[in-house]
């Protein structure tokens, strides 16, 4: 069919590229393998093994544009978020606990490799998780443009003279989930993009308050180590 009788929704509105968010998926994943065995959940490769498989069967089920609605891969894909952040916490509560007992890493690189990687995986994390429950997921934002928003983006702040500055179609895709969620555990606080909702602020505070403990013990360890 061809695009000048498609539909205007249709047409201004396809399901965003599935390649930005297995890109961040494939980065954590591949985070956990490399990191220091002192921090890292043994055996080492049990859960980034899991994650991987989880992410093989999404992109097979869904290899192109996410505009498909199943329960089935939404399920799988919180489950594969679930399965990262638990090897995530699990891995930053040791290097937590070995900070404050002045125990673990004791070479300042290493620490602070650890400790990035840690926090870069977070990132990624809580960018998943905003970009999966934002009015309910991007297939959801993509049927239901028009639901009240979590998390009010500038784009959709602007007047009717100011909008010749944003693409007619935009939507918020996940490389902009991303950046909230940089941008939040980099500042410790929302930078242009406001929580609506009362999870979303919930989220974004504890997400802020994680990086906060992370970035002071971690360089504060590597400072001591240096002296």
């Amino acid at each position: 069919m061809g695009d000048d009788v498609r539909p205007v929704l249709r047409r201004f509105r396809e399901g965003e590229s599935r390649i930005p968010v297995t890109i961040a998926i494939t980065v954590a994943i591949a985070l956990q393998f490399f990191l220091h065995h002192r921090v890292a959940n043994q055996p080492r490769w049990i859960l980034p093994a899991l994650a991987l498989l989880l992410l093989i069967g999404i992109v097979a089920a869904n290899p192109g544009r996410i505009d498909h609605q199943s329960r089935a891969i939404r399920a799988a894909t919180l489950l594969l978020i679930a399965v990262m952040s638990a090897a995530n916490i699990a891995s930053g509560a040791r290097l937590i606990i070995d900070l404050i007992r002045g125990q673990g890493i004791h070479d300042a690189g290493e620490l602070l490799l650890a400790g990035g990687a840690i926090w870069a995986t977070n990132v990624i994390v809580f960018g998943l998780w905003y970009w999966m429950f934002d009015r309910g997921g991007p297939v959801a934002r993509l049927l239901m443009p028009e639901t009240y928003p979590d998390f009010l983006f500038p784009q959709m702040t602007l007047g009717d003279d100011e909008k010749r500055l944003v693409r007619p179609e935009w939507k918020p895709e996940f490389v902009d989930y991303l950046y909230l969620s940089f941008t939040n555990a980099t500042a410790f606080s929302p930078t242009d993009v406001m929580p609506m909702s009362r999870w979303a602020k919930l989220a974004m505070m504890l997400q802020s308050a994680v990086a906060l403990l992370l970035a002071i013990l971690v360089i504060a360890r590597a400072v001591n180590v240096l002296k």
